[in-house]
């Protein structure tokens, strides 16, 4: 375990490098359409492929990969035109994760909860956050999240609380499930402001905070130890007397309560993980039978890729994940439009034929009936893409046949990713707001995590 106070952590493999420290900004370059994030993610993905199992066998923090994606300018891809930037919409940022998400899973979810903040600075930040947060994000710098906590009733409990402390504000906390903190130059921690007498001039809420990693106070802890996604940097994070200025609280009501396709595109995210996961397993699996499994000895072949049991079988998977993909992007032109509407004042046609909540009087407006189309759409690709990534992973030992077992090929951090990332929210309720849509022409929640 490696522990930062005031700084971010490094690996003993990142320390003895040499390389440039994490602090420092890259100069990173800069996207300007969706073809050309695609082109460098394909680029980056081949690259980061190579070393996916090595760096998961070891516990390998991918620090370089990561200053890569960094100055690659992809992370950089959401910052709208009008400060710089691509202001790619979310269905490409799905397709660069999707694709990173093949390659490494660890690489691809990194990055998430940077596109979720830098889009929430977007929603409901200042004019003033906007230019600077985002300038710094063109500039090369990463966000990573301090939201989750332990000892609530629910996730949704939150203990970390604002306290004004003259001017400024004090954090006192501690967050679990940091994905990205050992990477990032900031935090965003979600905290809680309680005021019901209106002294500190801000309405009760909850708010993010953007923290820059060597704020006094604040210690990043790497203690995550899940069997799956070993290298995210999804560890600990504490604060302990921070102080936090007002410009750098951002109210996220603005974002989560209202139709902005805010939770949509976090979820659609989270949905392109798990779609690159079941096509890099489908891709190893079919590699390895291709060079390496033997065929079975009933069936009367020399191959085992010319096994007609095993071409069944992959024939199955490629429909498996092909159709994950597929609603994959279905939910990102449903988040597109939901997006898009409140940008441009415009409406984009049902997806899936997930509309109607107006006419039966549950929604106030066009943008209402699009945000809740995209979150239904997203819905359905994430029981899709959950169900590819855990049956793929799992049926790559079943076509590969014994060998594809052995330790040393670290095959099976395929199924410890799917595993573990798909139990960020559960699919059953996915199933829930769409049934309650079809019956009773019921909106999903705006929570952030549909």
């Amino acid at each position: 375990m490696t522990v930062s106070d005031g700084r971010r952590s490094r690996s003993p493999e990142w320390s003895q490098s040499g390389a440039v420290a994490l602090a420092a900004e890259v100069a990173a370059d800069r996207i300007t359409s969706a073809a050309h994030a695609f082109s460098v993610a394909e680029q980056l993905a081949a690259d980061f492929a190579q070393g996916a199992a090595a760096r998961d066998r070891g516990r390998i923090l991918p620090h370089q990969e990561v200053e890569r994606l960094a100055a690659s300018g992809l992370l950089a891809s959401t910052v709208p035109a009008e400060y710089g930037g691509a202001d790619l919409p979310p269905s490409a940022v799905a397709e660069v994760v999707r694709t990173l998400a093949a390659a490494d899973p660890n690489i691809a979810q990194i990055p998430h909860s940077h596109f979720v903040y830098v889009n929430l600075v977007r929603l409901a930040g200042t004019a003033g956050q906007r230019q600077r947060y985002f300038a710094q994000v063109l500039d090369g710098a990463r966000i990573a999240n301090a939201q989750s906590e332990r000892g609530g009733a629910t996730i949704a409990d939150i203990s970390t609380t604002l306290r004004p402390a003259g001017p400024r504000f004090r954090i006192d906390g501690r967050k679990f499930y940091c994905t990205g903190s050992l990477f990032a130059n900031l935090l965003a921690v979600l905290t809680r402001l309680d005021d019901p007498a209106g002294h500190t001039g801000l309405e009760p809420g909850e708010y993010i905070a953007y923290l820059p990693v060597d704020t006094s106070g604040v210690r990043i802890i790497d203690d995550w130890n899940g069997v799956g996604q070993r290298t995210t940097g999804s560890g600990t994070v504490t604060f302990e007397d921070v102080l936090v200025e007002r410009d750098q609280l951002i109210r996220r009501s603005a974002a989560v309560q209202a139709p902005t396709g805010y939770g949509a595109f976090a979820q659609l995210l989270h949905v392109a993980i798990d779609a690159g996961i079941a096509r890099g397993a489908l891709a190893a699996a079919t590699e390895f039978v291709r060079t390496t499994s033997r065929p079975w000895f009933e069936s009367g072949v020399s191959n085992a890729i010319d096994d007609p049991l095993l071409i069944q079988r992959f024939g199955e998977l490629s429909v498996t994940v092909t159709a994950a993909e597929a609603t994959l992007a279905a939910a990102g032109v449903a988040v597109d439009a939901a997006t898009g509407a409140r940008r441009q004042g415009t409406s984009e046609p049902p997806v899936g034929g997930l509309a109607g909540f107006a006419s039966r009087g549950t929604v106030d407006s066009e943008q209402d009936n699009a945000a809740g189309r995209a979150s239904l759409a997203v819905a359905t690709a994430k029981v899709l893409a959950d169900r590819a990534a855990n049956e793929v992973s799992s049926a790559l030992f079943e076509v590969g046949g014994t060998r594809s077992a052995a330790a040393d090929l670290n095959l099976h951090h395929f199924w410890r990713n799917a595993r573990t990332h798909t139990l960020h929210d559960p699919i059953r309720w996915k199933y829930q707001h769409l049934g309650r849509a079809l019956l009773h022409g019921t909106a999903p929640p705006l929570h952030g995590v549909i």
